[in-house]
Formats: C-alpha cells, sequence, structure tokens
C-alpha cells in the first residue's frame, strides 16, 4: 500500500492500529494490577483459549450447529418478511388490518417467548430456528414496506401513461426500487439472527456456541467465554460482508438509502 492511499483511506490503517492499541492496553493493565483471570482474562489468555478450542474443533463443532440455527432462521424471515411486506404495501386494507398485529408482535421481548418455543418445539434446532426466525423477521418486513411505499411519482405517473399493469408496475418500477431498502433489512436480519439463535441456546439446548458459553461461566472459564464471544462477533462481521457483497451483486445501481432496524 503506498503513501497515496494511505491518504486517500486513512481508516484501513486505523483499524487495525486502533485494536493493536486496545489490545496492547488491555494485556499491560490486567498484568500491572493483577486482575485475576476469573474476572478478566488478558488478551494472550484469550488467545490461548480460542487457539486451543480451535485445534480440538470444540468451537467448529459448536459454532456449526449456531451458523445452521441462524442461517436457517434468517431464511424464512426473509422470505416471510417479503411476501408479507410486499402484500400490506401494495392492499391498504391488508395494511390497516395486519399491521397493528405485527407491531404488537414486535413489542414483545422474544426472550420472554423463547422458553415457550422451546417447551413446544424441544430442546433441538427447530425452537432455535424458530426463536432466529422471529427475531430476524422484523427489520424485513419494516424495510419492504417503507422500500415499496417509496417510489417517485413521476415513474408511477409514467407507467400509467404507458397502460402498464399493475404487475408491470410492481415488476419494473417498484420492487427495483424497494431493493436498496430490501437489503438493508436483510443486512439486519442475518446479523440478528444470530442474536436468536445465542438467546434459544441459551433458554435450553444440547449443543452451539450459547451453550458453549453457559459450559464455560459455570465452569469460570473467563477466558473460553471471551474466546467465543470474539467468534460471534467475527461471525456476524463475515454474515455483514457477504451479505454487502451479494447487495452490491444485484444492486450495483444504487445503495439503501435507510436502514430500519427494530
Amino acid at each position: 500500500m503506498t503513501l497515496r492511499d494511505v491518504r486517500q483511506r486513512p481508516h484501513v490503517v486505523l483499524i487495525p492500529l486502533v485494536f493493536v492499541a486496545f489490545v496492547a492496553a488491555w494485556e499491560s493493565i490486567v498484568r500491572a494490577w493483577r486482575i485475576p483471570d476469573y474476572l478478566l482474562p488478558a488478551p494472550s489468555a484469550i488467545a490461548r483459549a480460542l487457539g486451543l478450542g480451535l485445534t480440538n474443533r470444540l468451537y467448529v463443532e459448536h459454532a456449526w450447529v449456531t451458523v445452521s440455527e441462524a442461517l436457517l432462521g434468517f431464511l424464512i424471515a426473509a422470505a416471510t418478511g417479503v411476501v408479507l411486506g410486499t402484500v400490506i404495501a401494495q392492499f391498504r386494507l391488508v395494511e390497516r388490518t395486519l399491521y397493528p398485529y405485527v407491531v404488537a408482535f414486535q413489542t414483545l421481548p422474544k426472550i420472554a417467548v423463547a422458553p415457550l418455543l422451546v417447551v413446544w418445539l424441544g430442546f433441538g434446532v427447530s425452537s432455535k430456528i424458530v426463536i432466529a426466525a422471529l427475531v430476524a423477521f422484523f427489520p424485513v418486513l419494516v424495510n419492504v414496506i417503507v422500500g415499496l411505499k417509496t417510489v417517485d411519482a413521476p415513474k408511477l405517473d409514467l407507467m400509467r401513461s404507458l397502460s402498464a399493469t399493475r404487475w408491470q408496475t410492481f415488476r419494473f418500477v417498484t420492487f427495483p426500487n424497494a431493493l436498496p431498502f430490501v437489503f438493508a433489512g436483510l443486512d439486519i436480519a442475518v446479523v440478528f439472527s444470530v442474536l436468536g439463535a445465542i438467546v434459544g441456546e441459551f433458554v435450553g439446548s444440547q449443543r452451539g456456541l450459547g451453550n458453549l458459553i453457559l459450559q464455560f461461566n459455570t465452569a469460570l472459564d473467563i477466558a473460553g467465554m471471551f474466546a467465543v464471544l470474539l467468534l460471534l462477533a467475527a461471525l456476524g462481521v463475515a454474515l455483514h460482508l457477504i451479505m454487502q457483497a451479494i447487495q452490491r451483486r444485484v444492486i450495483f445501481w444504487a445503495q439503501p438509502d435507510h436502514v430500519i432496524g427494530a
């Protein structure tokens, strides 16, 4: 990387520098104040725990369970949110009838529903998938509705002047206009789905990173807990970057203007 590149994109250098400075300060404070590992482990201890867990494939096996639950929940939330959001945005009667119920359901804390779902669906992956889908559903739904409703009036007038059908207007104008909003919602939802899977694993599970955190907490293995948290952070960033890459491929002509979350 040349000096010119650094001047044009200083964040490329600043991001790793901030990380190194933070880790160095953390390590120095823990060592200088002799903080016990069960309160706050040093980054070096966390790195050893992470390396050991990756070497014996403990983290890999549990991470695969969590990723599977999160992605399946995300796919369900994405499909349901796009379909229901399209119906609500296209038909005013449906919007006035269903949207209040959707909002009321969203205000209900998902962690309060999670124990019921575990009781109904069991300790397997089914309950985790449903919880992940519930958590990820609302960002997709709201962004789809907003995207379909924020169409420029001149474009709609043009389609009417061309005697376009409702389907043609939706296909060539309304839905392409909504795609940046849809991907904004999907970007949020894919991260929220991991959160939902972890919540489900906290409530009741036999495998997964959430279950692993509970095991480490019981054993007071705080370094292991931090290692799992690092894995979850890396997983969230990876899913976000994947969604961003897909977005750039699909809607290369535009970027999302608004991000509406839960």
